[in-house]
């Protein structure tokens, strides 16, 4: 009788861990995505909750909750949080900025790397190169919007214009690899996971743009307790050193 009893209390206390469990959906910017997945699994070990990632850019992914897909947490830019915010779909007040990242210059893994040193060298690196790929602006994606207008800023909109290769979501350094695209601007955290590219390096830093992704809590979430959970996990001291080896930095 005693093992019976013992073994219907053991059941209980498993039947309310796993009631206890929750599944979270994290949406979440291209950008952020390496650091959203390299801190899921401590989280899930030590939670016992399961996350889901799927990813996009921020333009997509704001209308994907607009478009009302659920979620739990969104990781995009700051001002589409607010945007969300606003519309209800956010928690007003849950924003917390985690990092931000440059915008970088990518080429084929064994390819001379060009000089972009400076603003000039960087213009003739990118007139000289046959093919210049980035993210279609049209897709939403922020550098994508921030690098068409930089291109018309240093006068060489019309030399890239014919030869650009964009790229609707993704690693655009997937496309240097391929060998579709000669040198690639793209985001520094989303460069660096693609083998076969090799980042050259940060764009100077006078014509630099840093994106700031932040996270927030989904205001129809059915989990909240664990989504705020992981949202602090994603601010936490064991981030600080997966942001550095995916090339993003602190938020300011």
């Amino acid at each position: 009788m005693r093992c019976a009893a013992a073994a219907f209390g053991f059941c209980l206390w498993l039947s309310a861990g796993t009631a206890s469990a929750a599944e979270i959906k994290v949406l979440t910017g291209g950008a952020f995505k390496q650091v959203v997945l390299a801190l899921v699994p401590a989280f899930e070990r030590e939670s016992g909750h399961k996350v889901i990632v799927d990813n996009d850019t921020a333009g997509a992914l704001k209308k994907r909750i607009e478009g009302g897909e659920a979620f739990d947490i969104a990781v995009v830019t700051p001002a589409v949080i607010g945007e969300l915010a606003t519309a209800g779909k956010i928690v007003p007040g849950s924003r917390l900025d985690l990092a931000r990242v440059g915008v970088g210059v990518a080429v084929k893994e064994g390819a001379p790397k060009p000089d972009i040193a400076t603003v000039e060298a960087l213009k003739q690196a990118l007139i000289s190169a046959k093919t210049v790929a980035y993210i279609d602006p049209a897709s939403g994606g922020s550098s994508g919007v921030y690098i068409e207008k930089l291109f018309q800023q240093l006068g060489i909109a019309d030399q890239i214009r014919p030869k650009a290769k964009l790229k609707r979501g993704g690693h655009v350094a997937d496309l240097i690899v391929s060998g579709e695209a000669e040198i690639a601007l793209h985001q520094i955290s989303e460069i660096i996971p693609v083998k076969g590219a090799v980042l050259v390096g940060p764009l100077p830093k006078e014509i630099q743009n840093y994106t700031t992704y932040a996270a927030g809590l989904s205001a129809s979430s059915a989990s909240k307790d664990a989504a705020q959970a992981f949202i602090k996990a994603l601010a936490g001291p064991a981030a600080a050193a997966v942001l550095k080896e995916k090339g993003m930095e602190p938020a300011i």
